[in-house]
């Protein structure tokens, strides 16, 4: 029998200590079922610092805010599920559709990507391979790729490249391991080609400081998901604010704006896709004002 069999009512209670911290730092709600699993995912921080189970956890961060127990618990609770290459149909869009569109109409011979919630770094890795094994095409280009993230533990390990034989083997083709990663003893870390390619940084999408200007490609993709309706309307309307009328917005398979206000719209011409509808009206305006 567990531990949550014996205990459901402490278990319920200290989950929902854990749960009410979780999002007042990051403000991602906690399902049900996404609760029960908590223990599972804080067993190493109960290891690390001498505890029993997650009701003497929550009764230690109950007596001490201040220390760097709450940050590694938080960093556990979330969600840094990701790997290379995630949803292949998406990034065939952003290789054959996207970026030529976005190479044909860019005047300034500039690339900005914003990956939102990029986890430990597959996603902008991902595009920066695809990136690196066209350099011609790119040749007189400024490419710039952002990566933030709320947990601190993913942003320093996507920050490093090191990455496990499991994370390699799931969606990076052999070709591309061989061509933009070394061995690191039993890992493998990203070149430093790549790694100089993606600027890392710790951040929350509610009070965002590192992005800056307006982005071509933003992704921002199963993030949503695991926030309230009013906070998702919140964080499309920052993705909005770096947007222009040419930018394409990219969810999760499960994610849709819908629903979500009234910043983005589906895009007319990338499946899955979104466009800033109040940078489109904006634009449209400036041009009747000139016609005008």
């Amino acid at each position: 029998m567990s531990a949550c069999d014996q205990r459901p009512e402490s278990l319920q209670g200290a989950a929902r200590i854990l749960s009410g911290l979780l999002e007042a730092r990051t403000s991602q709600t906690v399902s049900e079922g996404r609760a029960w699993r908590m223990e599972t995912a804080l067993r190493p921080i109960l290891r690390a610092h001498g505890l029993q189970d997650i009701d003497e956890l929550a009764a230690r961060l109950l007596r001490d805010r201040s220390g760097p127990l709450e940050t590694d618990v938080v960093n556990a609770l979330l969600n840094n599920e990701s790997s290379f290459f995630r949803d292949l149909q998406i990034f065939d869009m952003i290789h054959r559709q996207i970026l030529p569109r976005i190479q044909q109409e860019k005047q300034d011979r500039t690339l900005r990507i914003w990956s939102a919630g990029c986890s430990t770094g597959q996603e902008a890795y991902s595009l920066a391979i695809r990136l690196r094994n066209e350099a011609a095409r790119w040749q007189g280009w400024r490419v710039e790729i952002l990566a933030t993230d709320i947990s601190t533990a993913a942003v320093d390990q996507a920050r490093s490249g090191i990455f496990s034989q499991m994370d390699v083997q799931r969606g990076l083709a052999i070709g591309d391991l061989l061509k933009w990663f070394e061995p690191h003893g039993e890992d493998w870390r990203a070149s430093a080609d790549l790694r100089r390619m993606i600027d890392f940084r710790h951040d929350n999408l509610f009070d965002a400081r590192h992005p800056s200007g307006q982005y071509d490609l933003l992704l921002c993709r199963n993030v949503l998901l695991y926030f309230t309706p009013g906070r998702r309307q919140s964080v499309l309307r920052l993705l909005a604010e770096h947007s222009h009328a040419g930018s394409v917005l990219l969810l999760g398979a499960g994610e849709t704006v819908i629903g979500q206000g009234d910043d983005f719209v589906p895009h007319p011409d990338f499946r899955g896709g979104y466009a800033c509808k109040s940078c489109a009206d904006d634009s449209m305006a400036v041009a009747a004002r000139r016609i005008g």
